[in-house]
């Protein structure tokens, strides 16, 4: 009992959590109507040591754009979606105060397209987001994400639909920017 004690006393000792998180807005205009996105991504983690961290991402979004450009029925709030990702991270290289790094992510969506088709969605995932973050200070950090490799599926709630799946490795898009504060 002594050594489990001991041996979650030194993992504890090295932890820092840290909270964070990113926001984004976006405007398209495809000559029909114009299409507003905003997006917020706040995040919480707790680093285990050096190396390994865990964290969960929360987010709420309205108006994706690219949905919406797809569409001429689209409003300029929709569609609206609500996730949840968490996640391990393993820093694999630093270079000074730059650290490149990989989280293991599991996510789920729940997307709300009334306004476009009248239906309901519910994505889940499971991936890998390279990334990198530079500390700017001891305290604060600047996290960016980029691409995506892994498994993504995703559902209306009609009756009787069919999952659409994808695998694959996305370089070309997903770029993410955030800051972090480390307590």
């Amino acid at each position: 009992m002594m050594t489990i004690a001991a041996a979650f006393a030194a993992v504890t000792m090295n932890a820092q959590v840290y909270v964070g998180g990113g926001i984004g807005f976006a405007s398209h205009d495809n000559g029909n109507k114009s299409y507003t996105s905003f997006k917020f991504m706040p995040e919480i983690g707790y680093s285990l040591d050096e190396d390994m961290a865990i964290g969960i991402t929360f987010g709420y979004e309205q108006g994706n754009v690219d949905e919406a450009i797809i569409s001429d029925k689209g409003s300029l709030d929709a569609p609206k979606s609500f996730s949840i990702a968490p996640y391990l991270r393993c820093n694999f290289a630093k270079f000074g105060p730059v650290t490149l790094f990989g989280d293991a992510q599991l996510s789920y969506s729940n997307i709300d397209n009334k306004d476009i088709d009248g239906l309901k969605y519910n994505k889940f995932g499971v991936g890998i987001l390279p990334g990198v973050a530079v500390s700017l200070t001891k305290e604060l950090s600047f996290v960016s994400h980029f691409g995506y490799l892994g498994y993504n599926q995703i559902k209306s709630d009609a009756d009787g639909a069919k999952a659409t799946s994808s695998v694959g490795l996305n370089l070309t898009n997903g770029l993410s920017f955030g800051l972090y504060y480390n307590f």
